[in-house]
């Protein structure tokens, strides 16, 4: 008999007819009868996921007086004949279980970017059993079962590299707001606070997004994942204009720049987490304030791809995700600006990022495979803090490596898997393997120019012949034949001259001209090409960027 338990908590579920469902050789996922759940400790979610290999999955939470874990259990109504057995069957997110199973590729969701699960798992195996399952609810996140160094390296592979076909597609738009009026009039909290009220309740966006707050005040946009870029930018634009007029009717503005040119708000977040952060980053100098406080940036989020060697593989796609990311500073540079005066550089947020903990802002060492560069990397990045109380100090001891807090520290408790995943959350690398990947590079911009780095990055990655032009273009920026990504002095170029370096401008319009190419095709939206090829003939084509527009208005005030 086997039986899986978490010591403490309540008994969520107990059954004796589990399926388990395997692939490849990862680990297994137990789906259990629905009848065998406590009905009384779970409630339906609105949230869904798409899984190409079973179907579409429906979410559950886990509710008790105590707490809530929303979308922690899901299942599939109606799953695809191959894996017919797990009809009516649910299956628990690992991190809500006392002693949690590995973490597959082969399924299991992946929190999503926009706070949707995000499911998309290789070809599984389903198979009954009869041993005895019984899986308790953690009561407190550090009663966790401590970690293994196997366990971290297994919950990198399975969760933050999710396999499966490349098809999600999202964006995060970030935006500083400002006074109609007056830019340099601070935001109050309650003055924010009034004029988001009424998209703050459920269902107020009809795109589905998320709406969340930097520490600075400034406002993030999050799309639900999509199946195509159309249907992303047609949620995220729906979304965006409700935002919009809802602020603009408190005579307010959103505006797109990649660093506040004039303020330096105070944090408005008083989250413990938020003031480890600004403490971790205060040992450095002030880079870290003016990240959280004054930066926003466009986010792209697209889908790690296949376990396979191909282009559409997860290996290549972490590689041209790389390759493209210079491009991507250089043609969307738009920060040049701060305090009011030229700083120097056209991509000022990305001089500021430059300037802190490269362990967790630069990119990870090049390795073939990216899931053991970014094991490397998550374990030896410093750890920001360690979560406790609510009204407690959540600071790390300096210079505490994850690595070294695996192996244990004097009176320390052990890291959990609660606390990879806020780890991992708190790394900031230009590319961010999340269960997809997030393209973190690309500079707030103006109005709805937001589309064309979109549409950009998402027709590179995932248009063949585009990936394959996309590649051949960043040639120049990759000297090193061992290394072929870009080092980090084509980044420091980047965001300091833009497209006035010449590897670079050459590169940016080639892959301009390959995304225009991709998106000619029929059934292509027309919109999608009209915004890039509008947006080169702007800037790419003339090697400017949106910076060039705010220095020309600055020198002829």
């Amino acid at each position: 008999m086997h039986r899986r338990r978490s010591g403490g908590g309540k008994v969520v579920a107990e059954t004796t007819s589990a399926v388990t469902l395997t692939g490849a050789s990862y680990p297994a996922v137990h789906y259990i009868p629905l009848s065998d759940v406590d009905q009384a400790l779970v409630e339906l979610t609105s949230s869904h996921t798409y899984c190409s290999y079973k179907g579409e999955a429906p979410y559950y939470s886990i509710v008790t007086p105590e707490k809530k874990i929303a979308d922690a259990v899901w299942f599939y109504e109606e799953p695809f004949e191959a894996v017919g057995a797990i009809a009516g069957r649910v299956a628990f997110y690992p991190s809500t279980l006392r002693s949690p199973p590995r973490p597959s590729p082969t399924d299991g969701p992946a929190r999503g970017w926009s706070g949707f699960p995000f499911d998309t798992p290789l070809h599984p195996c389903a198979q009954p059993g009869t041993h005895l399952i019984r899986t308790r609810l953690c009561e407190r996140r550090t009663e966790m079962t401590e970690l293994t160094l196997e366990e971290v390296e297994a919950y990198v592979l399975g969760v933050c590299f999710k396999t499966g076909p490349p098809e999600r597609i999202g964006v995060e738009t970030e935006w500083l707001v400002q006074d109609h009026h007056n830019p340099l009039l601070p935001i109050s909290v309650d003055r924010l606070n009034a004029a988001l009220t009424p998209i703050e309740a459920t269902g107020a966006l009809p795109g589905g997004s998320r709406l969340t707050r930097e520490p600075g005040g400034q406002l993030q946009l999050s799309s639900p994942p999509a199946l195509s870029l159309g249907a992303c930018v047609e949620m995220m634009t729906a979304d965006l204009a409700v935002l919009r007029t809802t602020v603009e009717q408190a005579d307010l503005a959103l505006v797109g720049r990649g660093l506040d040119p004039y303020r330096e708000p105070p944090r408005v977040l008083d989250h413990p987490r938020y003031r480890a952060m600004e403490s971790f980053f205060d040992r450095e100098g002030p880079w870290g304030r003016d990240m959280m406080r004054r930066t926003a940036s466009v986010q792209i989020n697209l889908a790690c791809g296949e376990d396979s060697r191909g282009i559409s593989g997860y290996r290549s796609r972490w590689e041209l995700a790389h390759r493209i990311g210079p491009v991507l500073v250089a043609a969307f540079a738009n920060s040049p600006i701060q305090d009011g005066w030229p700083t120097g550089w056209l991509s000022s947020r990305q001089d500021v990022w430059s300037r802190m903990d490269a362990g967790r802002t630069r990119p990870p060492l090049y390795h073939s495979d990216p899931r053991v560069a970014w094991t490397r990397y998550a374990l030896d990045a410093q750890v920001m803090c360690i979560p406790g109380a609510l009204n407690g100090d959540w600071s790390a001891p300096s210079g505490l490596t994850f690595r070294a807090w695996l192996r244990g520290v004097p009176e320390l408790r052990p890291p959990t898997l609660a606390d990879l995943d806020d780890h991992l959350s708190a790394l900031f690398p230009p590319v961010r393997p999340h269960g997809w990947l997030e393209l973190r590079m690309t500079d707030a911009q103006n109005g709805d120019d937001w589309v064309v780095p979109t549409a950009l990055a998402a027709t590179l990655l995932n248009d063949t012949v585009a990936a394959d032009a996309a590649y051949a273009a960043t040639e120049p920026l990759c000297r090193d034949s061992q290394r072929p990504v870009p080092s980090h002095d084509v980044w420091l170029r980047a965001a300091r001259t833009g497209l006035d370096d010449q590897d670079l401008a050459k590169a940016a319009r080639a892959c301009f001209a390959a995304a225009d190419s991709a998106l000619a095709v029929p059934g292509a939206p027309a919109v999608l090409r009209h915004a890039l090829t509008d947006f080169a003939e702007r800037y790419t084509e003339r090697s400017r960027s949106p910076a060039h527009d705010h220095l020309d208005a600055l020198r002829r005030t």
